[in-house]
């Protein structure tokens, strides 16, 4: 690999409320960035980058609400409106901004929030407390003598700024009132091209009012169709109970320096395009068994397809050899479509030791991978505990699915990876799924390290957490790959993953296996078709080839 090749994109920097509160606060006392320059900097930020991704929303005669609460978010929103008045997006006239209260001192203070709110009224934009806009007829439908100069539904852009990560507890009085009102006004209108959209488009700076990182589900939320998140980004945005309340999320750069945000810790946020080039390229003079020789025990009656996906995403993500060790009546049925893949027939009750028919220790696995539709039986304790003497000495042991729960009490020696679902996750630990959703981080870092293996959470955002404290997030939220077998091609992609890096001098490390499998597997899912994990696998097959041979 070129110099030029093994140059990496960086990864996005997650971080929690409390390590953002600490930026703030160096940003000012280390670099000298006045809290005013920086409301600045993230305003037109939002601004520029909301219309460079979503040109749609610029039509004639636009017409935008800003909903400020009393911090700095309120602030970043009020900057953002008068960025796009300043830029010919919006009028004066068509403008509105709703401030959940308002003094003359408030007004006259000397804090960001006071002075966006100054240049507003200054510029002639419209001004609302919203005690008087609630209790003023026309909030959702045109009427006379409403305080709107036109009501909710028909703002095309509503920019949320009421409140942000610093909140401490639920959402209350005016500023809980204000996301309960904005959470009814999604209407869908035909655009002249005969495209559906959204109006209005509710816009969240940074984080959809209501999250943050103590946020449960039942507590207030604003539901939005796009956040502006301001890097670094806030954690809680892809917590996965929360995730959904984010609509898409686009990234805002530039406010804070980037040497001051990777002076902080904070998990990961993760793509293929700058994990990829983690995994070194496979050299042109390679055989096969330098490219990974898997072992997968998986299948049993009425669930071969879970052992043929898996065998097949091993293929996909570069594998060069891959057994499959199927019981013996699935083998008529596997090993007639096998392809490359070696099938071997298992009867364990023909052998004292468990193994079943087939070849001895001829055939070395660089990784080995159990549980995809394998079942629970006693029959299945022999190969486990065969496979956790050979992590126990180095292998790479991959756990998916049914071989989760029966090695629910075992402690690993940092050669494994578990790939459970919430549900799994639960029959594990003993952790409520509702927990693990809302709070994941601290949850799955903790459980790492007592198992000494690296968990890789499947859900709508997938969630890597390493024994020393590495965590790492994958945005999905891909209908597409909702689907039964999902799950047994991550597995085969991590097996095959796993048994190159372990057979080469780069050796292995479960972390950035894990966050390559992942992130090859949302890559497959970006387009919106339903379609056969097999397909999918073709899919990944490409993606990985293309970036790895």
């Amino acid at each position: 690999m070129t110099s030029l090749e093994m140059q990496r994109i960086p990864s996005i920097k997650l971080v929690t409320a409390e390590t953002a509160r600490m930026l703030d606060a160096a940003a000012s006392a280390v670099w000298g960035l006045h809290p005013f320059a920086l409301v600045e900097a993230a305003g037109r930020g939002c601004a520029q980058v909301f219309a460079e991704s979503f040109p749609g929303f610029f039509v004639p005669a636009l017409r935008v609400m800003v909903f400020a609460g009393s911090g700095n978010n309120g602030a970043d929103a009020m900057v953002m409106l008068r960025a796009m008045i300043l830029r010919g997006h919006v009028s004066i006239s068509r403008s509105v901004v709703v401030i959940n209260h308002s003094t003359d001192a408030d007004i006259m203070a000397n804090n960001p929030r006071a002075g966006a709110l100054r240049s507003l009224i200054k510029m002639g934009v419209p001004v609302l407390a919203w005690k008087d806009a609630r209790s003023s007829p026309g909030i959702f439908s045109p009427t006379e003598g409403a305080a709107l100069p036109y009501p909710l539904t028909q703002a095309d852009i509503i920019i949320d700024g009421i409140a942000g990560t610093g909140l401490k507890g639920p959402l209350r009085d005016e500023a809980s009132d204000m996301v309960a009102c904005l959470n009814q006004v999604t209407v869908a209108v035909q655009s002249a091209e005969g495209t559906t959209l959204q109006r209005p488009c509710i816009v969240s700076i940074d984080v959809p009012s209501g999250n943050g990182d103590l946020w449960e589900p039942g507590m207030p939320i604003l539901k939005a169709d796009v956040t502006l998140a301001i890097e670094p980004v806030k954690a809680a945005l892809y917590h996965p109970a929360a995730r959904p309340w984010a609509g898409t999320i686009q990234v805002v750069g530039e406010v804070f320096p980037k040497a001051l945000i990777d002076a902080f810790e904070g998990a990961e946020l993760l793509n293929w395009e700058c994990v990829h080039r983690r995994i070194p390229r496979i050299r042109g003079d390679t055989y096969k068994h330098q490219r990974g020789v898997v072992e997968i025990w998986a299948g049993s009656t009425g669930s071969a397809g879970a052992a043929r996906i898996a065998a097949r995403g091993s293929q996909a993500a570069g594998a060069g050899l891959v057994r499959l060790m199927v019981d013996a009546p699935l083998y008529p049925i596997l090993g007639a479509s096998a392809g490359g893949v070696m099938v071997v027939p298992v009867d364990t009750g023909n052998r004292a030791d468990g193994t079943g028919a087939g070849p001895k220790e001829r055939f070395h696995p660089d990784a080995v991978l159990l549980g995809p539709g394998w079942g629970t039986l006693e029959d299945r304790a022999f190969p486990l505990h065969k496979a956790l003497d050979r992590e126990a000495q180095g292998t790479p042991l991959i756990l998916d699915a049914d071989a989760i729960v029966l090695a629910k009490d075992c402690v690993f020696h940092g050669n494994a990876i578990l790939t459970p679902h919430p549900g799994e996750f639960t029959a594990l630990t003993g952790i409520s799924k509702k927990a693990v959703l809302a709070h994941p981080g601290p949850i799955l870092t903790q459980v790492a390290r007592e198992k000494r293996a690296v968990i890789l959470f499947k859900s709508h955002v997938l969630i890597i957490a390493a024994e020393d404290g590495r965590l790492g997030m994958v945005d999905g939220m891909a209908p597409g790959l909702a689907a039964g077998g999902t799950g047994d091609l991550l597995a085969g992609l991590c097996a095959a993953i796993a048994a190159r890096m372990n057979r080469n001098a780069q050796g292995f490390d479960g972390y950035t296996c894990a966050i390559a499998a992942a992130t090859l597997l949302i890559a497959t899912g970006t387009s919106l078709t339903f379609t056969d994990p097999l397909e999918l696998a073709d899919k990944a097959a490409a993606i990985a080839g293309a970036a790895w041979l």
